[in-house]
């Protein structure tokens, strides 16, 4: 009886070991080959590059560039590139900013892991593919109005949002995402303008309050 993941080459990004042991055992259990792990955004694209995997298996709240940064990069110079993102928080705007940046699919780290195989293979097949259990929730932040403050930022806008709240200066993220401080000052700007934050740590806590970032 053929294994439902079957010859397929993944790479699997989480800067959790314990995560990606977990992920490993269960994707090759399925029949799937793990050809490389990643902990970061950059380690991330470095491994698809090298490897060419069949499907990306990526979190969205990684070091450096992050799981959204990381994506970006991949689709612009990889378009064909298949990313099932994954994350732990139940927010609908970072589901919906990765499928519209390019996810191919989007799962809650609390799925089962039938359902995580299962996306896999769906993925893999160049089908698109959103947890059951987030959809609902993604619908009525796309027509029941703003589900969050964070509505208002653009794409680069929220991904510099997420590295401030979590602690990271201006100057860390401007070397990270290779941008000029002043460029990431002036985003910062429009941020505190749009959320109606004075300082950094009101950045932090409407990321918490809106489920963005862990406390």
């Amino acid at each position: 009886m053929a294994m439902p993941l079957e010859n397929l080459r993944l790479v699997l990004a989480d800067d959790h070991a314990v995560v990606r042991m977990g992920f490993r055992m269960l994707l090759e259990g399925a029949g799937a080959t793990i050809v490389a792990e990643a902990d970061s955004g950059e380690a991330a694209l470095a491994a698809c590059t090298e490897h060419r995997p069949d499907v990306l298996v990526m979190d969205v709240s990684m070091p450096g560039i992050g799981g959204l940064g990381a994506l970006e990069r991949l689709l612009s110079r990889s378009p064909e590139a298949r990313v099932l993102m994954l994350s732990a928080h139940d927010d609908a705007q970072i589901p919906s900013r990765a499928l519209r940046a390019g996810a191919t699919g989007y799962l809650s780290k609390r799925a089962q892991p039938q359902e995580f195989v299962r996306a896999v293979g769906l993925v893999a097949r160049g089908q698109r593919y959103l947890d059951p259990e987030i959809a609902p929730q993604l619908a009525l932040a796309q027509f029941g109005g703003a589900s969050s403050p964070a509505d208002a930022l653009t794409d680069k806008e929220f991904t510099i949002f997420l590295e401030l709240a979590r602690g990271h200066s201006v100057a860390e993220v401007a070397s990270t995402h290779k941008l000029s401080p002043s460029t990431v000052g002036t985003h910062l700007y429009h941020i505190k303008q749009k959320l109606n934050a004075s300082n950094a740590a009101e950045l932090a806590l409407i990321a918490v309050r809106a489920g963005l970032i862990d406390v």
